[in-house]
């Protein structure tokens, strides 16, 4: 079965505008990767001895929200700084914070072009802070083993945990920079970006606005139908190649009969061989997925083989299992006949059942919900939200749980049909379409006004 949730990500790539996540029982986010000569020209043109960014450690406590001895503990927390165009204190000039997703934070703030490229505009620090139990910035003295070792010490993962980290160091990085009335302005993609939208609605007194980009904070608790995610998926496999659609529809029933033969798995190991639009391949189901799967696992035409439950881990991921199996219970794995899967109905009893055999614990599938919210969303925020913009893209399947209409004057959703997962966070290129143009000069835009409003109330 793990074949059939590989594959989706495969043809979407043949449209540099489309990503997509390659798993959906516990569904993890897709990001981009700038390119190495975009980060070395940053490099090079950058202030800092350093580079892009300064490396630096803030002392966590582990358990925000308890009193026990053990809960002071400390950890040292990860988050990276650019100060190049920093307007500095004196000037109140502003702090932009990224919200670190589920991985080591220098993949992301590698990726985020976006505030690079306006922090001139607007003086503006850059801080990427690291999500606790990823990358570096792991408790009980950095040690894996006794971090990730079982439901006692990875229960201090979780969102609110992290959000309550962000808002600590925030708090004491502007102590120390002697600028408790710089504004700051949180920025997160996918799962950060949902952390930033969050962190709006838990700490307004310590951001004045979030960027939330291909946030899917409504892939909760049945409130968007779990035909969603590969509604969109199969939407964007045939705007692309009705034949794509077709042929990776038509293949699942085939490869399973095939692998249930004697012989079969050989059969299809050395089948994936060329092109999935190779004329050569004619009629070969196997042969074009082969080439579908190269896009993913062999863009650069060197690897052998494919190691697809692989245990390599380069971006620090590994722990998103835990939080999908706690608090983070998105169901996404519906398929209706038209789906370019099988068709079939969302499971969360084997998830329930794969959570408690490989964690010990039990999903909260309503904790999410219960603490930020979802329901009647633009209701509920349109009486006390304020300065959140939602950026979605209509390829990206997350939108599904995106919020894509006006709330209020001041949260917004910006919506493009051509869109892709956080598209508008990466760098700017010359190829840039002119409508992600318009998007991006749209949330410089947003972003100045609340800055421009915060100094006109500091001011009063």
């Amino acid at each position: 079965m793990a074949t059939r949730f590989i594959f989706l990500s495969f043809c979407l790539l043949f449209s540099s505008t489309l990503t997509i996540s390659n798993a959906k029982i516990f569904p993890t986010f897709p990001s981009s990767r700038i390119t190495p000569e975009k980060l070395s020209s940053l490099i090079s043109n950058s202030k800092d001895s350093q580079g892009l960014y300064k490396t630096k450690y803030h002392t966590q406590i582990l358990d925000h929200f308890n009193y026990n001895p053990q809960s002071y503990q400390t950890f040292q927390q990860r988050y990276l700084i650019n100060d190049t165009h920093w307007g500095g204190s004196k000037n109140n000039a502003p702090i932009f914070v990224y919200t670190g997703n589920e991985g080591d934070i220098e993949w992301f703030a590698q990726n985020t072009g976006f505030m690079y490229d306006v922090a001139p505009k607007f003086k503006a620090l850059l801080v990427f802070i690291e999500h606790r139990y990823y990358g570096k910035s792991i408790p009980y003295g950095g040690n894996k083993e006794i971090a990730y070792k079982n439901a006692s010490t990875t229960g201090y993962l979780s969102s609110t945990q992290a959000l309550a980290d962000y808002a600590s160091l925030i708090i004491d990085l502007k102590k120390n920079l002697t600028a408790t009335d710089s504004p700051v302005v949180v920025f997160g993609g996918s799962y950060g970006g949902m952390l930033a939208a969050w962190f709006r609605l838990k700490y307004p007194h310590v951001a004045i606005g979030a960027l939330a980009s291909s946030a899917p904070i409504l892939n909760f608790d049945n409130i968007v139908s779990p035909y969603s995610f590969s509604n969109i998926i199969t939407q964007d496999f045939r705007s692309v190649s009705e034949n794509c659609y077709k042929v990776i529809k038509g293949s699942w029933k085939q490869i399973e009969e095939t692998a249930k033969k004697p012989g079969g798995l050989e059969k299809l190991q050395k089948a994936f061989r060329i092109s999935i639009d190779d004329p050569k391949t004619g009629n070969d189901v196997f042969a074009k997925l082969y080439g579908a799967a190269s896009v993913y696992y062999n863009y650069s035409g060197t690897a052998k083989c494919f190691d697809l439950n692989g245990d390599s881990d380069p971006h620090g991921l590994s722990e998103w299992g835990w939080q999908a199996c706690t608090e983070m219970i998105m169901l996404t794995g519906g398929d209706n006949k038209d789906s370019i899967f099988e068709e079939s109905e969302e499971d969360y009893d084997a998830r329930a059942r794969y959570c408690k055999e490989a964690y010990g614990v039990d999903p909260r599938p309503n904790w999410i919900t219960t603490e930020f919210g979802g329901h009647k969303i633009g209701l509920v925020l349109k009486r006390f939200a304020s300065n959140i913009i939602f950026f979605n893209g209509l390829r990206d399947p997350w939108s599904g749980g995106g919020v894509l209409k006006n709330i209020s004057k001041t949260v917004l959703a910006l919506v493009e049909k051509e869109g892709a997962h956080h598209v508008d966070l990466r760098f700017s290129t010359k190829e840039d379409p002119q409508w992600l143009k318009d998007v991006r000069r749209r949330e410089v835009e947003i972003v100045g006004k609340w800055i421009s409003q915060y100094f006109q109330d500091l001011a009063q």
